[in-house]
């Protein structure tokens, strides 16, 4: 069973608008929670001009089911 769920649109507008991430912190801060989440016991992050052009969380967590990828995909192709 996927672990991703659709958020509702509301919620998809405020962050959207950047209303619920305000800082370059908070994106790595959820990004870490989520490895520890998937069980990561091993945690690298990389982040180029503060956050400005990168920010990449690589993990050895559970990862992704197929049903979660396809969720992403649809939710990326949404207008």
């Amino acid at each position: 069973m996927g672990k991703i769920k659709i958020l509702e649109p509301e919620v998809a507008q405020k962050i959207a608008a950047g209303e619920v991430i305000e800082r370059p912190f908070s994106v790595v801060k959820e990004l870490v929670e989520n490895s520890l989440d998937a069980g990561a016991t091993e945690i690298r992050v990389e982040i180029v001009d503060g956050g400005k052009k990168l920010i990449r969380v690589i993990d050895n967590g559970s990862g992704l089911s197929q049903e979660d990828v396809l969720l992403l995909l649809v939710f990326e192709a949404r207008p």
